[in-house]
């Protein structure tokens, strides 16, 4: 990819994400790369569903026109390259830290007549209230023009600040705004904010999203990566990425703590008799 080994200054967009909880990174792919992931992403849809998967849960969406493709990481070299791109684990690493774990790696394509799904945060789904700090995020790349019309993602602004279910008003709904960016944006989102997928009401226009789903490594992630990626897949995998993976007999063993040796902690320092 051509942008891909460039990380521009991110000062600004870390300092939006942090106070509000978003920010939209433009022109993270070029146009050309934006349409050739959209493209990868229907052949990997088409495989999707001929291993037996559905890509349409009621229990998500209201009907077939919001096209779900999980488990993107074995479907497609593309998407492994994506989901450790230098722009997006900046971001992560800007609000979750440097210990993350890939967590989970999911399609949306909004087409013509979808509706919105529940309105949620991604940290509500993976660990009780309060949430007082973030553990989660959400790194959604825009493979076509994102806007309100053909089903951006809407969100409540300020609900980052959020602590706990019952703070959410009764006109939530009224609340929401879009996300709205050209193809080859990122849009990241602290996994406390709440939100929902927008309603496309043009006549012939996909709105295409890729979500990429890191958290602490404390939290379990929604995938196991171990089961779910083919062995031979998995030895072909850098050591960073079978890492964040949580690919290791030990998973997050030793990643958030200090295990050195006690007179490594404590240099010079003697024990009680």
């Amino acid at each position: 990819m051509a942008k891909s080994d460039s990380v521009p200054d991110l000062a600004e967009a870390r300092g939006h994400l942090k106070q509000e909880g978003w920010c939209v990174i433009p022109d993270v792919l070029s146009k050309g790369e934006s349409s050739d992931v959209l493209a990868r992403l229907w052949e990997a849809e088409a495989e999707y569903r001929r291993r037996g998967n559905d890509s349409y849960l009621p229990h998500l969406d209201p009907n077939p026109n919001n096209v779900r493709v999980f488990f993107l990481l074995e479907l497609d070299e593309i998407f492994r390259k994506l989901i450790s791109h230098p722009v997006a684990t900046e971001l992560v690493k800007s609000v979750v830290g440097d210990d993350y774990l890939i967590s989970n790696f999911t399609a949306n394509i909004a087409r013509p007549g979808s509706q919105s799904m529940a309105l949620h945060s991604d940290q509500s789904i993976v660990m009780p209230d309060p949430w007082n700090q973030v553990w989660a995020i959400n790194i959604i790349w825009c493979l076509t023009d994102v806007k309100k019309e053909n089903g951006a993602t809407l969100f409540i602004p300020g609900s980052n600040k959020w602590e706990r279910r019952a703070e959410i008003p009764e006109n939530a709904p009224s609340l929401l705004r879009p996300f709205e960016a050209k193809a080859g944006s990122i849009i990241a989102m602290d996994g406390r904010v709440w939100h929902t997928s927008g309603s496309n009401v043009t006549q012939d226009e996909d709105r295409a999203l890729l979500f990429g789903y890191y958290t602490a490594s404390f939290l379990r992630q929604q995938v196991n990566w171990t089961a779910k990626l083919p062995t031979s897949l998995q030895d072909d995998l850098d050591e960073d990425l079978k890492r964040r993976l949580g690919l290791y007999p030990t998973a997050n063993t030793g990643l958030a703590g200090d295990l050195r040796h006690l007179s490594v902690q404590f240099p010079g320092q003697k024990q009680a008799a």
